[in-house]
């Protein structure tokens, strides 16, 4: 995914009532007013403050571009209906609990729940912010993880270079974490010079493509655009890794796997955070 955005939800819907994002179609977005179950022993009432939307992978739901035989994979924790659609899709909410472990209730917190305005789940579905953490900032918890699960599975080491071709919000969290590692030097990579306040904020190099430099141990790719991935691959020097996090869908991807990928015995690895990364699987 490319960037996110976040959206503030108007809190106010009638009682027992709330109002929800579905996707009426390919293209089509629509919303829908539905019940509201009181919650049981055991769950909690959130009202949705803000609701973060992948440009990368909701995009696509949103365009019908999820192949039929990952319709079960791609299904989100909370989601209702079924891909193309009418479907209730997305996994970034953070809101505040208004009922349920007396705990719990005022406290504002993360949920991997669609767009809606308030829901009601399992207490363990929810996750308290720490102190200190904006609510809005928290939408990027989920873009974190997947950060996270992408440095798991690249096992950068002291000392690395590291390069991160596209600036979005995943590419810009990989960075940032990248950038606290001792020795390594870190440099983003986009074609929009725009992003180059935010990735030096973050403790990166930016740079335009022409500007890379080469050599790099260990190459990130989050651009979601194959012209990212042949760049990605022309900045790893030999037995470097490329870590793809881009997801494209039923999109068709020419992989520039000539001129010198083999001579210097690059591995081509994916990442996905629907596992933890097999070093940290474990526990």
């Amino acid at each position: 995914m490319s960037t996110s955005s976040v959206l503030s939800v108007n809190p106010y819907s009638s009682v027992g009532e709330a109002r929800a994002c579905w996707l009426a179609a390919p293209g089509h977005a629509e919303i829908r007013v539905e019940p509201l179950p009181a919650p049981a022993d055991g769950e909690v009432l959130v009202r949705a403050l803000h609701s973060g939307v992948s440009r990368g992978t909701e995009a696509l739901v949103f365009r019908g571009e999820v192949p039929a035989s990952e319709y079960e994979r791609m299904r989100a924790p909370f989601q209702a209906g079924e891909f193309p659609g009418p479907v209730k899709y997305g996994y970034n909410s953070v809101g505040v609990v208004e009922a349920g472990p007396s705990d719990l209730i005022g406290r504002t917190v993360f949920c991997l729940y669609p767009h809606q305005s308030r829901y009601v789940v399992p207490a363990e579905a929810v996750l308290p912010l720490p102190d200190g953490v904006p609510a809005a900032r928290a939408v990027l918890a989920a873009n974190l993880e997947t950060a996270i699960n992408a440095l798991w599975d690249a096992a950068p080491r002291i000392g690395d270079r590291i390069a991160v071709v596209g600036c979005g919000v995943v590419g810009l969290l990989v960075a940032w974490l990248a950038a606290r590692l001792p020795g390594c030097k870190v440099q983003a990579i986009d074609t929009d010079a725009d992003r180059r306040g935010m990735a030096e904020a973050l403790g990166a190099r930016f740079c335009l493509p022409a500007e890379a430099s080469a050599e790099a141990d260990i190459v990130v790719h989050a651009s979601g655009h194959p012209a990212g991935l042949a760049t990605a691959l022309g900045l790893a020097g030999f037995e470097a890794t490329v870590l793809e996090l881009s997801w494209y869908g039923r999109r068709p991807v020419q992989v520039p796997l000539g001129e010198a990928f083999h001579a210097r015995r690059l591995t081509l690895q994916s990442s996905q955070v629907g596992q933890v990364a097999t070093a940290r699987r474990g526990r």
